[in-house]
């Protein structure tokens, strides 16, 4: 009986703690199912929210006007301009005439050039402000022995070439002028009108049609003396004459030419091995710089359809032409600026056509760079500004309407270049 009263004593207390266990657990589970539930329900809707405000929803995308096509850049040029014995003065005159800050150059006087006028133009290019403020201009110190008419002026081509992709970065096109050279347009009408062109554009003057050449310049065999001495002597034959080539088709066009920035990597380079096996057969090449770059560019599936068939150069030849062309004259103005070309060759030193054509076209003072919208200072030009502010002028209509033509013409006959 004692038994049964103690029993009954601690059941009510059990009971009612059951009662109260069940009454929290139940009140925990509809609190974080409630909790649970406007968690849920603020993620969803502030996700709606979101979408709903977001701009780059499709519909969004659709009715947004499509931004303005992005203004190509202003490109850069990479110069080599040359020269040899008294050239200094003609050399330091193009240079001047060329000068922009957004390009880069190359100058060389040749082994047959003295070593005053070599250390002159060494000391110009140091003292000169603006290439010691930009830093755009070097000197090959380390002279070459270069024979116009043998392989050295190709070797001598390359070697600017391969200097001028491990100093500079981010040129465009290559382009080599000797110092009888001279531009007829600005260089901002020159990077105005190749701002609109594709990168991979190869100004070249080329034909297969060989004529006269075969003869006297495939099959015989020569000797380039510059390759092996130090001092200037002309080619000389050597027998027996050899066969025409089987494996690759010759070219022949002008020793000058603007080359794009890819094709230039390709013949420096070399990862196809066409460049180094054309450059070993043209030493042995009579005039082989008017047929390397040809004949490279032209068996290069790659490159074939990038060129366009001019030199963008000026220049007075003989019927059939010599070896060398006329040397230009005030007579000549009329047909060179008719002529659209962003260069001319050859002038003598100091020709009156030169003080013409620094006047009239590149409105250049003498002993100046020709100006440009990069002057901040009129009319020398002895302070930089933004180089890639430019102002074209009357000659960038000229060149544009010329190369417009050839881009046309390229266009239309894309099939048959390089045959």
């Amino acid at each position: 009986m004692k038994s049964m009263n103690l029993e009954k004593k601690w059941l009510f207390p059990l009971v009612l703690s059951a009662i109260v266990c069940f009454f929290v657990v139940v009140t925990s589970f509809n609190m974080g199912l409630i909790t649970s539930l406007h968690t849920i329900n603020s993620i969803f809707l502030s996700h709606v929210k979101l979408n709903q405000t977001n701009p780059y929803f499709a519909e969004s995308i659709i009715n947004q006007a499509p931004p303005p096509p992005a203004r190509p850049p202003v490109p850069r040029f990479a110069y080599l301009v040359s020269g040899s014995k008294n050239d200094l003065e003609k050399l330091w005159r193009t240079l001047q005439a060329l000068y922009h800050p957004r390009n880069y150059y190359v100058v060389h006087l040749d082994l047959e050039s003295s070593v005053q006028e070599r250390l002159e133009l060494a000391s110009r290019v140091e003292k000169e402000p603006i290439f010691a403020q930009v830093g755009n201009v070097h000197m090959i110190t380390k002279a070459n022995m270069v024979t116009y008419r043998g392989p050295t002026m190709v070797a001598n081509t390359l070697h600017a070439c391969a200097i001028l992709l491990k100093k500079y970065q981010d040129w465009d096109w290559f382009i080599n002028l000797s110092a009888s050279d001279y531009p007829l347009v600005t260089q901002d009408d020159l990077l105005y009108t190749f701002s609109n062109l594709k990168r991979e554009f190869n100004f070249i003057e080329y034909s297969s049609r060989l004529g006269w050449k075969e003869g006297q310049r495939a099959m015989p065999l020569i000797i380039d003396p510059g390759l092996y001495k130090t001092t200037k002597s002309d080619i000389f034959w050597v027998s027996p004459k050899r066969a025409l080539p089987t494996a690759f088709k010759l070219f022949t066009g002008s020793a000058w030419m603007i080359l794009s920035r890819a094709f230039v990597e390709y013949c420096i380079w070399g990862w196809d091995n066409l460049p180094r096996t054309l450059l070993m057969y043209y030493t042995n090449f009579v005039s082989s710089p008017e047929g390397y770059f040809q004949t490279v560019v032209c068996n290069a599936p790659e490159f074939a359809t990038t060129v366009i068939n001019h030199d963008l150069h000026f220049i007075s030849w003989d019927h059939p032409p010599k070896q060398h062309p006329h040397n230009l004259n005030i007579n000549d103005t009329s047909r060179m600026i008719a002529s659209g070309a962003a260069f001319a060759r050859k002038f003598r030193r100091d020709d009156p056509l030169l003080d013409k054509i620094d006047k009239e076209f590149l409105r250049r003072k003498n002993g100046s760079f020709t100006p440009g919208g990069w002057c901040t200072s009129r009319p020398s030009c002895l302070k930089v500004g933004n180089p890639a502010k430019l102002k074209p002028g009357p000659g960038a209509k000229r060149l544009r309407r010329l190369i417009g033509k050839l881009v046309l013409s390229a266009n239309t006959t894309r099939q048959q270049q390089c045959k």
